[in-house]
């Protein structure tokens, strides 16, 4: 029960008032209407949020009139034709909706509605679309990790999609300048709210036409925090078919860690922010140094190590040429010529004979070896260093011992 003010009270008795009926407030119906609109606008702020779920929506001459609805009550609602063109949503049968609206009461008629100013599709309805959405395009194997492409290393070029100006824009050209200040960064601005997907996979067809061209080897659709509600436009079918057909691998940063939408399931890689998606993309220009530093030591060793083994080969080399130089191995065979001619010096028959042996032949010439070959009254032929002389054996005796030569 309402009480409403008694400073708004007819003050004129009637003479068929009920006995102590002097003492109560007494209204027309304008004037209780218009006390109870007073009341109600005393009683709520100008605006407020309204969680609810759309039911029976129909447009009448340009205006969209509902019934806002929980578990246990229900509430008239309208969008006025001008203020219908600008919603970010067209709420359908079933919707659960977040209102930003405030009442508006007939006094004529005592009628209480709410109007719409803005909608914005509620969580438990932003979630069943990604679930729908899901399903389509895992049937059309957008998900599979098979088709994820891998970043480029040191892009050239990169396209950045994200509203501008924007925090987010502002932070990941400033992680680009800090990480790797080479990579040329193309702004495209994009809206990244409310019913602007068509928007987006407009900008991102023609900007795929010229990739190729521009030299752009990245792309990069990023949005700052905000609820989950707010990143339902990337959740939308179409924008997840036009991301899979980029020509380069695309990152996505879409608000914060915990919020995933299709865009981010559908990119080549998914970062948790949009710092991240730079972060991802681009080397760390520090970090890279510090390699490149130690690849140069490393490097600086390997050519040491080479340089001193290279040498001592060389010294091997030279050693070896100097042995194979042609005058040297002349001389060396000349040495081993004289060694050997030496050697056959001293081998030579002559050289024996010299020594005051005596070289016996039979008469058929065959040199005699053994006192068995040799017979009594046998003629041998006996050879001396100096000449030789004809002999007759006398007598044999074998087992003789060799007498000494005379040196």
């Amino acid at each position: 029960m309402v009480s409403i003010p008694g400073s708004a009270a007819v003050t004129a008795a009637s003479p068929a008032s009920p006995s102590g009926a002097h003492s109560l407030p007494r209204y027309s119906v304008s004037s209780l209407n218009a006390a109870l609109g007073s009341l109600m606008e005393r009683g709520f702020a100008p605006r407020f949020l309204l969680d609810a779920t759309v039911s029976r929506p129909q447009l009448k001459k340009g205006h969209l009139w509902m019934t806002l609805v929980d578990e246990q009550a229900s509430i008239s609602a309208v969008v006025w034709a001008s203020q219908r063109q600008k919603l970010s949503m067209e709420p359908a049968e079933g919707d659960g909706v977040v209102v930003v609206g405030k009442l508006n009461f007939w006094a004529a008629r005592a009628s209480l509605c709410v109007q719409v100013l803005d909608l914005r599709p509620s969580l438990s309805s932003v979630m069943r679309r990604f679930e729908q959405v899901y399903g389509q395009l895992a049937a059309e194997g957008l998900f599979e990790p098979s088709r994820k492409r891998a970043l480029p290393h040191a892009p050239q070029r990169i396209a950045l999609l994200t509203s501008a100006p924007s925090s987010a824009l502002a932070d990941m050209l400033r992680t680009a300048a800090e990480r790797w200040p080479s990579t040329r960064v193309l702004v495209v601005p994009i809206p990244v709210q409310g019913a602007v997907e068509a928007q987006i996979c407009a900008t991102l067809q023609r900007l795929y036409g010229r990739c190729h061209a521009e030299g752009i080897e990245a792309l990069v659709l990023a949005r700052g925090g905000g609820s989950r509600e707010d990143l339902a436009v990337f959740d939308g079918a179409t924008l997840g078919r036009v991301l899979a057909q980029a020509p380069v691998p695309v990152v996505s940063g879409i608000g914060h860690e915990d919020d995933t939408t299709i865009a981010d399931l559908v990119a080549d890689y998914r970062a948790a922010t949009p710092t991240a998606a730079l972060v991802a993309l681009l080397p760390e220009r520090q970090a890279v140094r510090h390699g490149l530093q130690q690849l140069r030591r490393h490097l600086v060793q390997l050519v040491a190590l080479r340089l001193h083994g290279e040498r001592q080969q060389l010294g091997r080399f030279q050693e070896r040429l100097q042995q194979l130089r042609p005058r040297d191995l002349l001389q060396q065979r000349r040495q081993s010529l004289e060694q050997a001619r030496a050697l056959l010096r001293a081998l030579s028959p002559e050289q024996v004979l010299q020594r005051g042996f005596a070289l016996i032949r039979s008469p058929d010439g065959q040199v005699v070896r053994s006192v068995a070959a040799l017979k009594p009254e046998e003629p041998v032929q006996l050879v001396l260093a100096d000449g030789q002389a004809d002999a007759l054996v006398r007598e044999i005796h074998p087992g003789a011992p060799l007498p000494a030569a005379e040196t």
